[in-house]
C-alpha cells in the first residue's frame, strides 16, 4: 500500500513539474496569441502627456459649482470662462463602448453664457488626432445641448477609431480648448 502511494505521489510530482516549466514540458511547445490592441497598455505611459489638474485648478463662474458634484469624483474641471470641460484625475478613458466605428465617448463643454434654450444646436466643433502613432482622425457628431443639475452644457460624442493617445479640440465662438486622453483597449 505504502508502495502504491509512493508511485502516486511521485508520478504527481513529475506530472506537476513539466507542466510547470517554461516549455510546458518535453516535446510541448506554447504559443502566445496577441491581438493588435493588447500590446498597448491599459495604463497611460510617459510618453502621452495627459492633461492633468494643475496646481491652480480652474473655477467656472456662478451658477456653476468650483468643483464637480459629488456624483462625478475624480473629475476636475478644466479651460477658462471662455469653453471649459470636465476630465478625469487620470487621464485614462477606459471601458467604452466599442462599435465599427471605434471607441464611442460623451464629451461635455460648457461655456459662461451658454443657454440650451437659445442655443440648442450649439456652433461647438469637436477634432482629435491620435499623438502616439498614425490612425485616421475621431468622428465627432454635431453638438447639441444637455441640462444638468448644475446648468446648460453642449454636448459631443465622439468616436475614436483606435486606443492610443489622444487630443482632444473643442472651438466655440472663436475660443478653443485641447486635452490630452489616453484611449485604454
Amino acid at each position: 500500500m505504502y508502495h502504491k502511494l509512493y508511485l502516486y505521489l511521485v508520478s504527481t510530482c513529475i506530472l506537476l513539474f513539466t507542466a510547470c516549466t517554461p516549455q510546458g514540458g518535453a516535446g510541448r511547445s506554447q504559443t502566445t496569441v496577441q491581438s493588435p490592441s493588447s500590446a498597448l497598455p491599459i495604463n497611460s505611459p510617459s510618453t502621452c502627456s495627459i492633461t492633468r489638474i494643475s496646481g491652480a485648478a480652474f473655477t467656472p463662474p456662478a451658477p456653476y459649482p468650483p468643483t464637480p458634484p459629488a456624483a462625478y469624483k475624480g473629475q476636475f474641471w478644466y479651460g477658462t470662462a471662455d469653453l471649459w470641460t470636465m476630465l478625469g484625475t487620470d487621464g485614462i478613458w477606459a471601458d467604452l463602448p466599442k462599435s465599427n466605428s471605434g471607441y464611442t465617448q460623451k464629451v461635455f463643454w460648457w461655456r459662461q453664457g451658454y443657454d440650451a434654450i437659445t442655443e440648442p444646436t450649439p456652433e461647438l466643433t469637436v477634432t482629435g488626432k491620435r499623438l502616439d502613432a498614425s490612425a485616421p482622425p475621431l468622428v465627432a457628431s454635431k453638438a447639441t445641448n444637455a441640462e444638468a443639475d448644475f446648468g446648460s452644457a453642449m454636448l459631443v460624442g465622439v468616436d475614436i477609431p483606435t486606443p492610443g493617445c489622444w487630443q482632444i479640440t473643442g472651438q466655440y465662438k472663436g475660443h478653443k480648448l485641447s486635452f490630452v486622453v489616453w484611449v485604454s483597449p
